[in-house]
């Protein structure tokens, strides 16, 4: 079509190119699912969740393939409408973040159309040509749903857009039949309002063409489940989902709907923390689950640590994962836990191998006051004299210690070591006290093996270069965690004299 064109002029795919589709073979579908990743993620570097939830929501760059929005405005050229994301069940202000997300993969989200229990009581439909064509992404109490056209159907395939949803080529998406509501019409661009009503088969072709799916077979949903217990609601929601497994697609509406569901009753107010709890089942596999807590952030830390871990595991190198279900449960207070470290006091600052030091915190919270905790640390028999950091933290903080003294704890070899890193990594409670002392180098780390009273020749013998084995000094320390339940924020370094 041509922007703020006055009369109805389109373009038409011939149907000749439209049959064609779907022609991959079963055994490309397979190779597509496994090789490869639809974002930039780096597996030989420390994982970093902050720069994988950015990659797979900010990071995404469509393909040759793919719709994209006209951008230099030239009125006189056509541009291709994009496909309608109609959702169901979100806030204004999170459809308008998911639109932000799908615009380079050219679809444009619009919020209306009814749940799925709503529009089931709209009535059946079937699949013939003229009909509405769904593809839901979401089902449930919340739905995410791309809406097309059915241009014809051949012996149980169906052949419907006239191009291409995304232009992955195999595909294994739900397909539903679907009712338009009503149509909108704009000089910019007109869109219907129309929702799903039956999942009657599978999408399992996109091409530039046309997308093509089979009726009666069955594509792959995750449950999802999302309890959300809100200060100003009476009672604990419950919504119950199923959501498309695609690698790129999954994450970016996952994010919606958590943000969603979250926010359904309003948007947080200035002083609030979320409790959280995630767990996600995978088959064959360690599950992937944890419990953490945020203040004033909004959602972007649950949210972060949630979809960075399914974008991984969807894209990790080494295997297909079969996610089994996804589970969380949120709780929001109107209460901000920041703190920072008031004081830190030593039993003594010099003392000998062997002793015992003890350390005093006094945290002060934002309207609770000052709370003291106690930590200590035995000093090792066979310590050599000298000056030595005590260092008191939050987990922010202890975090980046971490990734600087043992670096290969947040780095994957396998999809065993990448599921235990993760956990290791969204395991460390935010709501903590750390107190650490740094030990003299003593030892090896071997890949993610930690030798530290390795003898000095069989040390040499492994750092030989011409080993192909990592290896790197091992960092020693000792630590203790203190729960405050609190974030602290900031941190204090002590110093300790180890005399003779």
């Amino acid at each position: 079509m041509w922007m703020f064109s006055k009369d109805p002029l389109y373009g038409v795919t011939p149907i000749e190119e439209m049959l064609s589709a779907g022609q991959t073979s079963p055994a490309d579908k397979d190779s597509l699912s496994v090789s490869g990743s639809a974002f930039d993620l780096d597996f030989s570097k420390p994982i970093n969740f902050v720069d994988i939830y950015n990659s797979s929501v900010y990071g995404s760059r469509p393909t040759e393939n793919r719709k994209v929005a006209n951008t230099h405005n030239d009125y006189s050229s056509p541009v291709s409408l994009p496909c309608l994301l109609v959702t169901s069940g979100l806030p204004v202000g999170v459809c308008e973040r998911l639109n932000a997300s799908v615009e380079p993969f050219g679809l444009a989200g619009s919020s209306g159309g009814g749940t799925d229990a709503n529009s089931q009581a709209l009535g059946s439909a079937a699949l013939v040509p003229g009909a509405c064509l769904a593809i839901p992404l979401v089902t449930g109490d919340i739905s995410v749903t791309v809406i097309g056209t059915v241009t014809d159907v051949v012996g149980g395939k169906v052949y419907g857009f006239g191009h291409g949803f995304s232009g992955f080529g195999a595909v294994d998406l739900p397909m539903a039949t679907g009712q338009v509501h009503t149509v909108v019409s704009s000089m910019m661009r007109s869109f219907k309002m129309a929702s799903a009503l039956e999942i009657v088969g599978a999408l399992t072709a996109d091409e530039s063409t046309a997308v093509c799916g089979q009726i009666g077979a069955k594509a792959k949903m995750i449950p999802l489940t999302i309890a959300v217990d809100r200060y100003n609601d009476s009672q604990k929601r419950i919504y119950n989902c199923q959501i498309a497994d695609n690698r790129v697609f999954t994450p970016l509406v996952l994010r919606a709907v958590l943000d969603g569901a979250a926010t359904m009753l309003g948007d947080l107010p200035p002083d609030h923390t979320i409790e959280y709890k995630v767990a996600i089942g995978i088959a064959d596999a360690e599950s992937i689950s944890f419990e953490n807590v945020s203040t004033s952030t909004g959602t972007n830390e649950m949210i972060m640590e949630s979809v960075g871990s399914v974008t991984m595991l969807m894209n990790n190198p080494y295997k297909k994962v079969d996610i089994k279900s996804l589970d969380f449960s949120v709780r929001i207070i109107p209460k901000n836990i920041i703190s920072h470290i008031w004081s830190v006091d030593l039993s003594d600052s010099k003392i000998k191998a062997g002793d015992q030091v003890d350390v005093s915190v006094v945290v002060e919270s934002v309207l609770a006051g000052k709370k003291k905790y106690q930590c200590g640390f035995k000093i090792p028999q066979n310590i050599e004299p000298g000056t030595y950091d005590l260092i008191i933290c939050g987990s922010s903080d202890y975090e980046d210690f971490l990734r600087q003294a043992a670096p290969y704890r947040f780095v994957s070899q396998d999809f065993t070591t990448l599921i235990e890193t993760m956990n290791n990594i969204l395991r460390i409670g935010k709501d903590k006290l750390y107190c650490i002392l740094v030990l003299p180098s003593n030892g090896i780390a071997v890949e993610k093996a930690e030798l530290p009273d390795l003898p000095a020749t069989r040390a040499l013998i492994l750092q030989d270069p011409k080993r192909t084995i990592k290896t790197m000094p091992y960092q020693h320390w000792l630590e203790n965690s203190i729960q405050t339940g609190t974030i602290v924020t900031d941190n204090k370094i002590m110093h300790i004299t180890v005399e003779k």
